[in-house]
C-alpha cells in the first residue's frame, strides 16, 4: 500500500440526537466536539440525527402506506399507454 495517500482512521463517538445514545466506532469523520468515554479516553464526537437506535424501520413505528390504490389512480389519471 502507498503511504500517506489514505485518511486518518480512527475510533470517533456517533451519538444519535433523538434518542442520547451513543457508540463507539472507527471513522475518517473527525469533530471539534468531544466525549469522555466509558474506557477513561477521550474521543471526537459526531451528532447524527437517525440511527438504528431511532430508525422508525429498527424500531417498529414505521408506518404503513396505503399503495393499493395508487397504481389505479395513476391510470385513471393519465391512462393506460397506447402502442
Amino acid at each position: 500500500m502507498k503511504k500517506d495517500i489514505h485518511p486518518d482512521y480512527h475510533p470517533v463517538v456517533f451519538q444519535d440526537r433523538s434518542t442520547g445514545k451513543s457508540f463507539l466506532t472507527r471513522s475518517t469523520a473527525t469533530s471539534d466536539r468531544t466525549i469522555d468515554w466509558e474506557d477513561g479516553n477521550v474521543y471526537p464526537l459526531i451528532a447524527v440525527d437517525i440511527t438504528a437506535d431511532s430508525h422508525p424501520l429498527w424500531t417498529g413505528d414505521q408506518r404503513v402506506i396505503d399503495t393499493a390504490g395508487r397504481v389505479e389512480k395513476f391510470n385513471r389519471r393519465y391512462g393506460k399507454r397506447s402502442r
